[in-house]
């Protein structure tokens, strides 16, 4: 079993890295299942609409994760009680529209892939405690009790928290990557009781930016320049960047994790 997770797809670019190269690494690589997360997928860079969200689905994305900017574009909010396939942060607000978890059936139809969204409380918008919840969640969605699989997509700013939120879940599901910094890390690996893990899978966009977005402008923001506009994403060739977890469908545990950088700047 083969699971795809990519990380914030960033703007136009992003998307056309996606459209250009997603179809053949699914195909060249056998993958069963695929993640990326989306929130920052918009022309702007920030949300995600329901357009967007289809061409990913067209172009082989199974699920796509989210974090705080999901309610940048209003129309998800009624978009994402119709589709299941979209999730936001688990932790977010008793009655948030949406799910922040999910178990769906990959396209061979022989397995059961749970994914779970959380969003970090360090310098990030104030949620429930994402400990809390992923304690409940864990109980609910349980390896190889009701679901073959489980990944988590651990949408967070600091580094510890995320590592934390690895070893609480060691053991308990197939993989655990975080997101949200848009810079991917270097310490792929897997942990002691057979869970995959980075701390965070970077961005598909334009890494020749300041993460993600426009670098001259960005420049002229930390230079307290008045020419300055609000920030917007760079529009160079995008680099994909994630993870590919091959799982042993009899444990639902990592077997083998390896990077994926496709396309652009970032040096494979």
């Amino acid at each position: 079993m083969k699971i795809l997770i990519l990380g914030d797809i960033m703007g136009a670019s992003g998307r056309k890295a996606i459209n250009k190269s997603l179809p053949e690494i699914i195909n060249k690589n056998k993958i069963d299942f695929t993640i990326i997360n989306g929130e920052n997928a918009a022309d702007d860079g920030k949300g995600i609409t329901n357009s967007i969200a289809n061409e990913l689905y067209l172009k082989g994305v199974d699920v796509i994760t989210s974090g705080n900017h999901i309610w940048d574009k209003q129309e998800t909010v009624e978009y994402i009680n119709k589709e299941r396939r979209l999730l936001r942060p688990a932790n977010f607000a008793e009655g948030s529209p949406g799910s922040g978890y999910g178990v769906y059936i990959t396209k061979n139809k022989k397995y059961k892939v749970g994914v779970i969204n959380l969003m970090g409380n360090v310098f990030m918008r104030k949620t429930e405690d994402v400990f809390k919840t992923a304690k409940k969640i864990k109980e609910k969605i349980r390896l190889k009790k009701n679901v073959d699989f489980i990944v988590i997509d651990f949408h967070g700013e600091i580094t510890s928290e995320k590592m934390a939120m690895g070893h609480f879940f060691d053991g308990a599901s197939t993989a655990v990557v975080g997101t949200h910094t848009h810079v991917p890390t270097a310490d792929t690996r897997i942990l002691e009781k057979g869970t995959g893990y980075q701390t965070d899978i970077g961005m598909c966009g334009d890494y020749n930016s300041v993460i993600g977005m426009n670098k001259e402008n960005s420049l002229k923001k930390f230079l307290k320049d008045k020419t300055s506009t609000n920030h917007f994403p760079a529009e160079g060739e995008g680099t994909l960047s994630g993870i590919i977890v091959e799982a042993n469908p009899d444990t639902g545990l990592a077997n083998k994790i390896t990077r994926l950088i496709d396309g652009g700047s970032l040096i494979k």
